[in-house]
């Protein structure tokens, strides 16, 4: 069994368990995905067509690592094997079942996928449409109570029937004023032959469901199912899960109680929890020994949340180095914290830098090792050996004085989360693409019609929208014909030329680049953007008749915040750096140095005002904390504030608990600023 050298011993019995339901409860840094990995190619090893297995997971960019690691896998170990496993997301795997069956559901299979944006701006005219003032009712609110009831697997009819009903307690006139606009927002889709993000799910798994014959389908072409992150599933999710492994009962599950932390999305920490009752047969493995944190990180980690009654008993631990004690920091207020966070990191790339002169000193015989040390490559200058350093914070006001502080000191750094595809001149650019292939998408073209400018203006749009194009004058008539045309001659290329080609082609013909070339050096810097797109492009060329395009636009639309920072961070300057981030953004990364701040009671644990969270959700805080210092491999950091500024108003703050729950003997006090008097211990 060479194919399975490497593993430990639960690694191994997870990976050798070939029928019947698999829950495998992994730590932080247990090695989850190598142990899939492994597991997937040991059942092709015993005669499963690789075609029969399908795994799932949340982001694109697991879900990629997940593919590489599993092809590289069975090319070493498989070699006689020329089909391979289905890896996608849930919302990807939607989009593959909705597509094979566009007709079923009265789509077309080129539906454009709405954004957040299109979505609030469909939802906000059907909120004037009854009549309502959309600053009175936000669109963003009620888009939000749409979206977690999908989430829910609750169809428009279920919610109606529930707000209609006299008696039921949860009908009120907010929820009869979101189920009027959910109507007319579903109308509007449907005219625009368009699904949003949530619909991926709940359109899907309702055609799995209900369709018997499409249910039987699925449930044969894929045989053996594995879900990552099982303890982020939403009701919707967990249902595609049960639906799709019903017949043959292999599923495979991985996830950790430990990690919920998106409750406020819906995932629902039962799932996990009560896999056992679901699967009455199913082996558990439990992967308690971490690859990734020194003893130290460890042990404040499990001190952390063994609090959380809401869990499986499960206690890390790992064969690395003990480490160093974890840094506390007590700053006098935020721009205080900062100060110290930047002076720190000059320390580690200072130390790092050095670390790295005297190696390759020693690695060269000619005595020409040695170099000029200065204070630009005490900066970060150097960019091969930047170590990896990210500054994690509760919310996103935080980054503020942390990026000045970067800004002063000149270190390079990244605010991760900021969407690649959310730019306005990659969506200006993917909407004349996504318009070609579906005229019907009315969203798109109000943002194209008269981008670059046409004098097409709303008036026009209004005619145009509703069947009066003739009765528009002649000249505006030339002008509509004209864009249409455009976007004829972008659809005939989509299908024969590479999909890189076809936006410099886009660029060109729409008039984006003329427009942009003329422009400020801000236009300048947005026409780079739109070059890099096509670079990203170049990994689809090999895809033929319009499916590169296509698939693009897929990707584009179902990028999540750490998909779009891989893409982000293809570009060479940004490679290197200091990453700042929140602590949601960082779960499932990993870093040498990790800072955590803001550590003060009422913004990390989180409080809301008229917040009365109990029972496990009361617990998410803590997971939370868990996840953020199980980030880091070497050195942890936790900083607080005495004072902070939140919303103009100055603050006093307490330390958080959590602070008081790490044993003193792993802390080490940080060079506190004299005069600032330690309050909690």
């Amino acid at each position: 069994m060479q194919h399975l050298s490497g593993l430990n011993k639960e690694q191994k019995e997870a990976a050798l368990h070939t029928k019947g339901p698999l829950l495998i409860l992994a730590g932080a840094g247990a090695g989850k995905t190598k142990t899939i990995t492994h597991r997937i190619v040991n059942l092709i090893k015993e005669g499963v067509a690789p075609e029969k297995i399908l795994a799932v997971t949340f982001t694109n960019k697991a879900a990629k690592e997940m593919r590489e690691r599993i092809y590289a896998e069975i090319a070493k170990n498989a070699q006689e094997q020329n089909t391979v496993p289905f890896v996608a997301t849930f919302h990807s795997l939607g989009v593959y079942i909705i597509k094979e069956n566009a007709r079923i559901l009265g789509l077309t299979k080129y539906f454009t996928i709405l954004d957040d944006n299109d979505t609030n701006s469909l939802i906000k005219e059907s909120i004037k449409e009854i009549g309502l003032d959309p600053k009175q009712y936000e669109p963003r609110k009620i888009k939000n109570i749409i979206s977690r009831e999908k989430g829910k697997f609750t169809t428009m009819e279920k919610y109606q029937e529930r707000m209609n009903d006299p008696i039921s307690n949860e009908s009120n006139y907010l929820g009869k004023v979101v189920s009027q606009v959910w109507t007319l927002y579903e109308n509007k889709k449907s005219k625009e032959n368009s699904l949003d993000f949530d619909d991926l799910l709940l359109k899907s798994v309702k055609l799995l469901k209900e369709n018997e014959e499409v249910r039987k389908n699925y449930q044969e072409k894929w045989e053996y199912i594995h879900i990552d992150e099982y303890q982020d599933t939403n009701e919707a999710q967990y249902l595609m899960s049960k639906l799709l492994s019903e017949k043959s009962k292999n599923i495979c599950v991985v996830g950790d109680a430990d990690q919920n932390i998106y409750s406020w999305r819906g995932a629902n920490l039962k799932n996990i929890l009560n896999f056992e009752k679901d699967y009455p047969n199913a082996k558990i493995v439990m992967l308690e020994e971490n690859y990734r944190s020194t003893q130290n990180i460890l042990e404040a980690a499990n001190e952390i949340i063994k609090k959380n009654q809401y869990r499986p008993d499960k206690n890390l631990f790992t064969k690395n180095k003990i480490g160093e004690k974890i840094s506390l920091y007590e700053a006098l207020d935020e721009n205080d914290e900062a100060e110290f966070i930047a002076t720190k990191i000059l320390e580690i790339i200072d130390t790092n830098e050095r670390k790295d002169v005297f190696k390759r000193t020693l690695g060269r015989s000619d005595g020409d090792g040695q170099r000029e040390f200065s204070a630009e490559n005490s900066r970060g200058e150097h960019k091969n050996i930047f170590p990896e350093v990210a500054i994690l914070y509760r919310a996103n006001f935080q980054s503020r004085a942390l990026e000045e502080a970067m800004l002063r000191y000149n270190i390079p750094y990244q605010v991760l989360g900021v969407k690649f595809f959310e730019r306005k001149e990659i969506k200006d650019t993917l909407a004349y693409l996504r318009t070609a292939l579906n005229p019907e998408s009315l969203s798109d073209i109000k943002r194209i019609i008269n981008f670059p400018t046409r004098g097409i203006g709303k008036t026009t749009l209004i005619k145009l929208f509703s069947g009066e194009k003739e009765n528009l004058p002649i000249k505006m008539q030339i002008k509509i014909q004209n864009f249409y045309e455009t976007l004829n001659e972008i659809k005939e290329r989509i299908h024969t030329m590479k999909a890189s080609d076809v936006i410099k082609f886009t660029v060109k013909k729409s008039g984006i680049e003329n427009e942009l070339m003329a422009g400020t050096e801000e236009d300048m810097e947005r026409l780079e953007n739109i070059k890099e797109l096509a670079t990203l492009a170049l990994k689809y060329d090999n895809l033929e008749n319009g499916t590169g395009i296509e698939k693009l636009l897929e990707d584009a639309s179902l990028a999540s915040d750490q998909d779009s920072i891989m893409i982000n961070t293809e570009k060479k300057e940004q490679k290197n750096g200091v990453k700042l981030m929140t602590v949601h953004a960082s779960k499932g990364l990993e870093f040498q140095y990790v800072f955590i701040t803001g550590l003060e009671s009422g913004l990390f644990p989180h409080e809301k005002m008229g917040d009365t969270k109990s029972g496990e959700d009361s617990e998410e805080e803590r997971r939370l904390f868990y996840v953020a210092l199980t980030r880091a491999k070497e050195k942890l950091f936790l900083t607080f504030a005495n004072f902070r500024t939140i919303f103009g108003s100055r603050q006093i703050n307490a330390p958080s608990e959590f602070l008081s729950d790490i044993p003193a003997d792993l802390l080490e006090r940080g060079d506190e600023n004299p005069g600032i008097k330690t309050i909690y211990i």
